[in-house]
């Protein structure tokens, strides 16, 4: 499918796959449903940018891109890799998946907590808010994106604020919860104590907590003691697809 307005192609890159759709960048909603295929065993930059060129081939896509990737990513180049090759480090992201796409059109990249932070603000729980909103990810470590006025501040990292001597992620993440079978109540007291801390540091007028457990929000959210209002994420699964591509749409737009 060549390139169509209003439409751009979001890629979602895990530890353990790898998803891409054709997103509505008006409604925000999938145009076609997410295909998924394993992230390749090394995650190298060739074995996952061939991945990416089987998504795009897949869906006959020659147009707008967007990726979001388990790093930080500064002007394209990756500082870190979480769930990916160490290789990445240093890497231009935004070239290598570029040129698995033909070149014909530079692909956008960013991290994906960022990624699920503007898909959220554009058309989630934190749509129509201004001032700070804090999207915070719990999963296997805690992902961060920061956004003022709808406005992106990108790699913000807050996951690895030091909590009682600790990098949080370690103390707060839903893997935690997970490998010592803690109740979410118990849970929910981790969670708090961390939050309070982003709460003294940056009075956001909203949080928006994400990741696989904002699925049982009604379990664990009532329970946080904060001033800040706190709102499950809406977009769940499809947050980075969305997001990847409302990222490259308003890249374009600039």
């Amino acid at each position: 499918m060549g390139e169509q307005a209003g439409q751009a192609f979001g890629i979602d890159i895990g530890g353990t796959g790898i998803k891409g759709a054709i997103v509505d960048t008006t409604t925000g909603h999938l145009v076609t449903e997410r295909t998924r295929i394993l992230t390749p065993h090394p995650a190298t930059p060739d074995a996952v940018a061939a991945v990416v060129a089987r998504l795009l081939t897949a869906a006959s896509w020659q147009g707008l891109v967007g990726a979001t990737f388990p790093a930080v990513i500064q002007h394209g180049v990756a500082q870190s890799a979480a769930n990916v090759d160490p290789s990445w480090i240093g890497t231009d992201v935004d070239a290598c998946f570029t040129a698995a796409a033909g070149g014909a059109n530079e692909v956008i990249v960013l991290n994906d907590a960022d990624a699920a932070g503007i898909a959220e603000a554009r058309f989630g729980a934190a749509r129509g808010v201004g001032g700070v909103v804090i999207l915070l990810t719990f999963g296997t470590g805690i992902g961060s994106a920061l956004l003022i006025d709808g406005a992106l501040v990108p790699n913000t990292e807050l996951g690895h604020l030091e909590l009682d001597g600790h990098d949080a992620e370690k103390r707060a993440a839903a893997s935690v919860r997970d490998e010592h079978k803690m109740s979410y109540k118990k849970w929910a007291l981790r969670v708090q104590e961390y939050m309070r801390h982003v709460e003294r540091l940056f009075t956001p007028d909203l949080f928006v907590v994400g990741g696989g457990v904002s699925k049982d929000a009604a379990k664990w959210v009532p329970l946080l003691q904060l001033k800040t209002p706190v709102k499950a994420a809406e977009l769940l699964n499809d947050a980075g697809i969305v997001g990847a591509a409302m990222a490259a749409a308003e890249r374009r737009g600039e």
